[in-house]
C-alpha cells in the first residue's frame, strides 16, 4: 500500500527535477493564478469568481441540462482549459501515465459530497481565497472550515488511511477523461449561444445570473490552459498545502496559496474591486455556521480523495482515471445540489443544505474509518 505519508517523500524527490515545483516556483505559480483569476473577472466572469472549479462544474452541469437552475447554466471553457493544459504539460514532459483502479466508486461519492459541501459555502478552495482577496469576510469561515476538514483527514492519514494503490492502465483508459473534455469543447463550438435564447441545440445558456457572466471564449480557454500547464508542473494543490502544513510543518505549497491571495488582493485593490465586509458580497451569504460547516465537509472529502478540485482535474489530465472519476462525481454532485435544494444562494443556504452537509460529513467519516489500516 502507498499511504499519503509515503507520497510526501515522492513529491519531494520530483521537485529536484522541476523548477516550478521549487518554493520560488510555487510562489510564482500561485501569484500567476491569482492574477489570471482577477483578469478573468475583469473580462466578464462573476466577481470574486475568476476561477472556481465547484461553481464552474455546477454551471457545466446546468449547461448540459443536468439541473434546471436557469441562472447557472453555461459550459465553462475554463474547466476544459485546466484539463487540456495539464494534458499538454504531461505529454510534453512525458508525465502522462495512465493509472487508476483505486476505489473508483468511493472517489465518485467523495466528489459528490465535496461539490454539495462546497456549494453550501458557495465556492471551492480557490474561490474561498479569491473571495477573501476581494474583501468578502464570509470567506474567513469557509477557509477555516476547509482547514478543519483537511485536519480531520490528516487524523485518518496517521492511522494508515488509503483507498488502495492505483495500477497502470491502458492509454485509452488514461485518455478517456481528456477525451470527454474535448467532446464538451466541440459541443460548445458546434452549439454557441444564440443571443437572447436560453437554449442552443442540446446546450442550455443562462440569460441572467452568474451563468450569464463570463469572459470571452478564447480568453477563458487560453488563460485556463496556461493555469493547467503551470499547475501540473508545480503540483499546486490547496488541500495539499494544508495537509503538508498539518502533518509535516512544511509550508512549500502553502506559500503558493499565500502568493495567490496576495496577488489577487493587490490586483483587486489596484482595480478598485476590493470591497471589505460580510454583507452584500457577490454570490455569497452570511450564515457563518454553515459557511464553516459546508467547507468542513468539503475539506474532508478533498482530503480523503487526495486533492482539491483543481488538483483532481490536473491529475485527470495526466491520465489518472481515479481523479477523473472524482471530477465526474463533482459534476453530478453539483447538479444534485440544485435538483435536491441543498445549494446555497445569495439569500442563504438551500432548503436541505443542513441535511446534506451533515450526511455528507458522516459518510466521509465512515469512508475514513473503513479505509484506515489501524481503525
Amino acid at each position: 500500500m502507498v499511504y499519503p505519508l509515503q507520497l510526501f517523500g515522492k513529491e519531494m524527490e520530483s521537485m529536484k527535477k522541476n523548477l516550478l515545483a521549487t518554493t520560488p516556483g510555487i510562489i510564482v505559480v500561485g501569484a500567476a493564478i491569482g492574477l489570471i483569476a482577477v483578469w478573468l473577472q475583469k473580462l466578464g466572469n462573476p466577481a470574486n469568481m475568476g476561477i472556481c472549479v465547484a461553481c464552474f462544474e455546477r454551471d457545466m452541469a446546468g449547461g448540459l441540462g443536468l439541473h434546471r437552475a436557469a441562472i447557472v447554466q453555461y459550459l465553462r471553457p475554463e474547466i476544459m482549459g485546466l484539463v487540456l493544459g495539464s494534458l499538454f504539460a504531461a505529454l510534453v514532459t512525458r508525465e502522462f501515465k495512465p493509472r487508476g483502479g483505486s476505489a473508483p466508486l468511493v472517489r465518485f461519492v467523495l466528489g459528490m459530497i465535496a461539490a454539495m459541501g462546497a456549494l453550501v459555502f458557495l465556492g471551492c478552495p480557490w474561490r474561498a481565497i479569491l473571495r477573501l482577496a476581494g474583501g468578502d469576510g464570509n470567506a474567513i469561515l469557509g477557509i477555516a472550515g476547509l482547514a478543519t476538514g483537511i485536519w480531520v483527514g490528516t487524523l485518518f492519514f496517521k492511522k494508515g488511511y488509503s483507498l488502495g494503490r492505483s495500477n497502470s492502465q491502458s492509454v485509452v483508459s488514461g485518455a478517456l477523461f481528456p477525451a470527454i473534455i474535448i467532446c464538451l469543447l466541440l459541443l460548445y463550438l458546434l452549439f454557441p449561444q444564440i443571443p437572447g435564447e436560453p437554449k442552443s441545440g442540446p446546450l442550455f445558456y443562462s440569460l441572467t445570473g452568474p451563468g450569464s457572466q463570463h469572459a470571452p471564449f478564447i480568453a477563458s480557454l487560453g488563460l485556463a490552459f496556461i493555469i493547467g500547464i503551470i499547475a501540473q508542473r508545480s503540483r499546486f494543490c490547496t488541500m495539499g498545502a494544508f495537509r503538508d502544513l498539518f502533518l509535516f510543518r512544511y509550508a512549500h505549497l502553502f506559500l503558493g496559496l499565500a502568493a495567490m491571495f496576495a496577488a489577487a488582493s493587490i490586483a483587486n485593490i489596484a482595480l478598485g474591486d476590493f470591497k471589505i465586509g460580510f454583507e452584500g458580497q457577490p454570490v455569497a451569504h452570511s450564515n457563518f455556521l454553515w459557511n464553516y460547516l459546508g467547507m468542513v465537509t468539503a475539506g474532508l472529502a478533498f482530503a480523503l480523495a487526495g486533492g482539491c478540485p483543481g488538483r483532481q482535474l490536473f491529475m485527470a489530465g495526466e491520465g489518472d482515471s481515479d481523479a477523473g472519476i472524482f471530477a465526474l462525481g463533482l459534476l453530478v454532485g453539483a447538479a444534485m445540489a440544485h435538483n435536491l435544494g441543498t445549494a446555497s444562494s445569495g439569500a442563504g443556504i438551500g432548503a436541505y443544505g443542513i441535511q446534506a452537509t451533515v450526511i455528507g460529513f458522516l459518510v466521509c467519516l465512515l469512508i475514513g474509518f473503513v479505509h484506515s489500516k489501524k481503525a
